[in-house]
């Protein structure tokens, strides 16, 4: 489905920040482009046109963060402080880093 080698850099889908004249444009840039099934990288194929690099934040964990007997979430709670997006809580695990915070 995808002609190139390599998927354009692109934002994980668990969450990013832009401005409403970058979403504006977005949102006409992908009206020219035909839609790609997955979306993070249809974002991208999109910054892609406009010629924007999405940048990378500490505080955005798409991934998960390390969870194990010495992680600081375990002991420290206020780990979760400086974060903006984590993926892979489990809804009671939300519901208690949120009332820790």
């Amino acid at each position: 489905l995808y002609n190139k080698s390599n998927y354009p850099p692109y934002a994980g889908g668990g969450g990013f920040i832009m401005d409403g004249a970058l979403a504006k444009r977005l949102h006409k840039t992908s009206e020219t482009l035909e839609l790609y099934p997955i979306d993070d990288v249809f974002l991208g194929m999109c910054l892609e046109v406009l010629k924007v690099s999405p940048v990378g934040h500490e505080g955005f964990k798409t991934f998960g963060i390390v969870k194990n007997k010495n992680s600081k979430m375990n002991k420290e709670p206020c780990i979760f402080r400086s974060m903006l997006v984590v993926h892979k809580l489990l809804p009671p695990e939300l519901l208690q880093m949120w009332d820790l915070v």
